[in-house]
C-alpha cells in the first residue's frame, strides 16, 4: 500500500517515548513491503538535520521546521477561541501545503496519525481509510494537570482539558478507526459514545538492548529515568524527595537516589546539595546508571498511557516500584511481576522489603524481565497494529 504517515513530532531519532513508539510504526510498515510517506516537524534546524536518518525506514519523507515563539503565538491566539491552544502549537501552514500537495501527488491506500494533534493536516480528507493513533487520550492528562496546579494556572490547565475533550471526541468521527497504547486509554476512547471503532497495541522495548547488568550494585541504591523538563517527571521526583526518601535515609544512612535526565530545571538541580541525592542531566547511556541500582522507582501521579522507563527498567532486571497510576499502562501483574504504591509508607515499605531481601529482589527482577519479552516486544505490539489496520480497511469499504 501507499502510506501518508503524519505525526506531531518527526518520528526520528526515536529518543522520547512518543517518537519510540511512532518510528516503530513507521519502520515496520516500511518492513512490511509498504511505500511510507513521512510528513512531520522540526523546531530546530539540528532537529530537522537529526531528522535526516527517517530516510532507511521510509520511501519519502516531508520535514517542515517550525520556531517555538511563532508556535506559542499560535497558541496564544486559541486561548480565547474554542479550539485547542496544543492544536496550534503543532500547527504549521508550510506543513499543511506539503500535505496538500502529497494527497494532490500520490495515490494514498491509507493515512496513518500518530497523536491528536496532527489529524488537523488531514481533517478534510473524506475519500482515503484513515487510522489515527491516540497513543494517550491527552485531554485527561491536561485535567489531571490542574490538581497539581496553583490557581490561576490550574484554571488554564482545566479549560485546555475540556476543550481538548471536546476537539478530541470530533476528531473521532472523522477517522475510520482510532487506538491506543492502552485498554485503559481505549475505556476511555469508547467511554466518549462516539461509535467509533478502536484498538488498542501497546508499546514495546529492545530488551536486546536493554539487558541485565553482570556486576554488582550498591545495596541501598535507587534510581529513577526521566526528562526532566516534564512536569509529571519533575513533579514526582519533587515529592520523593521530600515525602519519601527522608525516611528511607533514616533506616539506611547510606541509601542513594539518582535521578537520570535531560534538561533538569533549577529545582531539580538543587536537589544535588541533598546528601545522597544525585542528578545526572543528559547521560551518554542510562544503563550504565540504572543497572547501578537496587531499585528503579517510578512514582508519577500524572500518567496516561505506558511508562516507557518502567519497561526500560523491567528489562534491565532492575525491580520497578511504581505508582498505581503509572502501572495501569504496563501489562504485567502488580506483586508478581512490577510494585506499586500509592502513599510514601507503600513506597517505603517496598523499598525496604527488596533492600532487605535479596531473594525477592532476584524473583522480582527476573519475573519483570520475562514479562517485558513474552508482553511488550515490538512484533507482538506490531501484529496487533496489523490487525487494526486490517479492521480499519474493512470499515472504510463499508
Amino acid at each position: 500500500m501507499e502510506i501518508l504517515f503524519l505525526s506531531h513530532r518527526f518520528p526520528y531519532p526515536p529518543t522520547r517515548g512518543d517518537k519510540i513508539r511512532s518510528f516503530n510504526m513507521v519502520k515496520h510498515l516500511h518492513e512490511a513491503g509498504h511505500k511510507v510517506t513521512v510528513a512531520s516537524l522540526a523546531r530546530t534546524a539540528e532537529e530537522a538535520a537529526d531528522c535526516q536518518g527517517i530516510r532507511d525506514y521510509c520511501d519519502d519523507y516531508v520535514i517542515c521546521e517550525v520556531r517555538n515563539p511563532v508556535q506559542a503565538v499560535r497558541m496564544g491566539l486559541r486561548l480565547l477561541t474554542s479550539e485547542p491552544s496544543s492544536m496550534g502549537f503543532f500547527y504549521s501552514s508550510k506543513l499543511q501545503k506539503e500535505v496538500n500537495r502529497l494527497l494532490s501527488e500520490k495515490n494514498f491506500d491509507l493515512i496513518v496519525v500518530f497523536s491528536s494533534t496532527a489529524a488537523q493536516y488531514v481533517s478534510h480528507v473524506t475519500d482515503i481509510p484513515k487510522f489515527l493513533d491516540f497513543c494517550d487520550m491527552d485531554s485527561q492528562k491536561w485535567l489531571a494537570y490542574s490538581a497539581f496546579k496553583k490557581w490561576p494556572i490550574s484554571m488554564g490547565y482545566r479549560l485546555e482539558g475540556g476543550k481538548l475533550e471536546r476537539e478530541e471526541k470530533k476528531i473521532c468521527h472523522q477517522f475510520d478507526l482510532c487506538s491506543c497504547a492502552t485498554d485503559f486509554e481505549v475505556d476511555t476512547l469508547d467511554g466518549y459514545g462516539t461509535g467509533v471503532a478502536s484498538a488498542f497495541f501497546p508499546n514495546g522495548v529492545d530488551f536486546d538492548f536493554f539487558t541485565p547488568g553482570e556486576g554488582d550494585y550498591p545495596r541501598h541504591s535507587i534510581s529513577f529515568v526521566g526528562r526532566m523538563d516534564y512536569f509529571p517527571n519533575e513533579e514526582c521526583v519533587l515529592s520523593f524527595c521530600e515525602q519519601i526518601f527522608p525516611q528511607l535515609q533514616a533506616k539506611y544512612p547510606d541509601v542513594t537516589f539518582t535521578v537520570i535526565g535531560a534538561c533538569p530545571p533549577s529545582n531539580i538541580m538543587a536537589l544535588n546539595d541533598m546528601p545522597g541525592v544525585t542528578v545526572t542531566g543528559t547521560v551518554d547511556d542510562i544503563r550504565t546508571y540504572v543497572r547501578n541500582s537496587a531499585v528503579m522507582v517510578t512514582p508519577l501521579e500524572i500518567a496516561r498511557g505506558t511508562q516507557n522507563k518502567i519497561l526500560e527498567g523491567m528489562a534491565m532486571g532492575v525491580p520497578v516500584i511504581s505508582s498505581r497510576t503509572a502501572a495501569r499502562g504496563v501489562d504485567a501483574v502488580v506483586g508478581e511481576h512490577i510494585l506499586a504504591a500509592t502513599t510514601p509508607d507503600e513506597y517505603v515499605a517496598h523499598i525496604s522489603r527488596l533492600f532487605d531481601d535479596e531473594g525477592e529482589r532476584d524473583r522480582l527482577a527476573k519475573a519483570g524481565r520475562e514479562r517485558v519479552t513474552t508482553h511488550h516486544n515490538w512484533p507482538r505490539a506490531m501484529s496487533l497494529f496489523n490487525e487494526a489496520i486490517e479492521r480499519c480497511l474493512t470499515i472504510a469499504k463499508g
